[in-house]
């Protein structure tokens, strides 16, 4: 039976929690219907519903958390997680305000904090790496920028629900925690107060609940995996870029789409769409170790300008570079020169997923913080995808990557 309902706001968000607990032997499940029944996942431990809602209008995403929340509660799941973007970036406020309310519950404590990859929350200001978040990269981010670096003016953006630092008091409760050992003592305060009912955090308070809710195994071991490496890239997030910037030092071949290729409906489908696609599975054969990249050489500006020529909105390019991406894996996905696969950015995951009809994963275990290595069917086969969030990982991440693949 299903212990504990994660419902995150989008796809690689979605993986990253799940694997905390499928990383220790929970059977763990994430999926994308937002309308399932929950008795036809009577097998799984852990359900983690990724509900698309990064992107919505606050008022969408909190309607749809809250139908969500009411339909769990109802079926009698003991547990309910909100899970967040360790940067705040997405619907926070109107999020929050949603599980509060339809869980029936008082209290909502929030603990944002994913030390592990320096992502902390101190005196209710939040940080990335020592750099309050709204001066980081992602008060830059291009689709969703964080103006606010104190957690309560970040949730009083979109709700009235108090914020305070009192576990005990009616409300949100933001805790602070610089460590993993915070996240922990603040599990097991919560845990004696028999306040774990609902919660809501990034991957980082997930990864402690495991053990707070009884749910710890025996820890999973991946698979051997292909040696060859393509990274299909939609993130412009500037960790990202430095990542792809130091796999082009070692040897990766770097395929950056024109303006044409990630924007144009219907480009992978015309004549010159098909002779590209002909040309990258030759050099997919030919190069071991590939990246197919979404941002312009040096920034965006031939995108930006494409797109204006055209009148597309920011919202129209993100969701266009994402699903060409998705037919782009579409048409390689049966090649034998596939190799490992790893996707970079939550739309970009999704948009791919969907290219291939596949609507539920089950994360295994973690390759490295925040690379998830999940399994899925693909007509009537197992197949394996790495996934990352573009905001997470080392600079030399792909570089480490290749390396462990070839040595395992």
């Amino acid at each position: 039976m299903i212990r504990l309902l994660i419902i995150a706001d989008d796809f690689t968000g979605a993986l990253d929690t799940g694997v905390q607990m499928a990383g220790c032997g929970a059977v763990t499940k994430v999926t994308t219907d937002t309308g399932l029944r929950f008795a036809d996942y009577a097998d799984a431990e852990v359900l983690v519903i990724d509900a698309e809602t990064r992107h919505l209008k606050p008022n969408a995403a909190g309607t749809l958390v809250r139908g969500i929340v009411e339909r769990a509660v109802k079926s009698g799941i003991p547990h309910l997680y909100k899970k967040t973007d360790s940067a705040l970036r997405g619907n926070i406020g109107a999020e929050l305000e949603a599980i509060l309310e339809a869980s029936g519950e008082k209290t909502l404590p929030f603990l944002p904090a994913l030390p592990r990859i320096g992502r902390t929350t101190v005196g209710g200001i939040h940080y990335i790496k020592g750099v309050p978040v709204a001066e980081s990269v992602f008060g830059a981010d291009p689709f969703e920028p964080v103006t606010h670096s104190a957690v309560s003016d970040i949730i009083a953006e979109q709700s009235t629900a108090a914020v305070h630092g009192d576990s005990s008091a009616p409300g949100i409760c933001v805790f602070d925690a610089e460590t993993q050992e915070d996240l922990q003592r603040a599990g097991e305060t919560l845990k004696a107060a028999g306040a774990l009912h609902i919660a809501a955090g990034s991957a980082g308070f997930a990864s402690v609940l495991p053990d707070l809710l009884g749910l710890r195994r025996e820890a999973v071991t991946a698979p051997k995996l292909d040696p060859r490496l393509l990274v299909i890239c939609g993130s412009v997030n500037p960790i990202t870029l430095e990542q792809t910037a130091e796999a082009d030092k070692e040897g990766f071949v770097h395929w950056r789409l024109s303006p044409r290729q990630k924007l144009e409906p219907g480009y992978w489908q015309s004549a010159e769409g098909e002779t590209q696609l002909e040309k990258l599975r030759t050099m997919l054969h030919d190069s071991p170790y590939f990246i197919i990249d979404s941002n312009d050489f040096g920034g965006n500006g031939p995108t930006e300008a494409y797109a204006a020529e055209r009148g597309l909105t920011i919202s129209d390019v993100r969701v266009g570079i994402s699903r060409g991406l998705g037919e782009i894996l579409g048409s390689l996905f049966t090649s034998p020169d596939l190799g490992t696969l790893l996707i970079t950015g939550g739309d970009t995951l999704l948009q791919c997923m969907q290219e291939l009809n596949v609507s539920e994963l089950e994360p295994v275990c973690e390759l490295y913080p925040g690379v998830v290595l999940s399994r899925f069917a693909y007509r009537g086969c197992t197949k394996h995808v790495l996934s990352k969030s573009g905001g997470f990982g080392h600079k030399t991440l792909l570089v480490d990557l290749k390396n462990s693949l070839s040595e395992s």
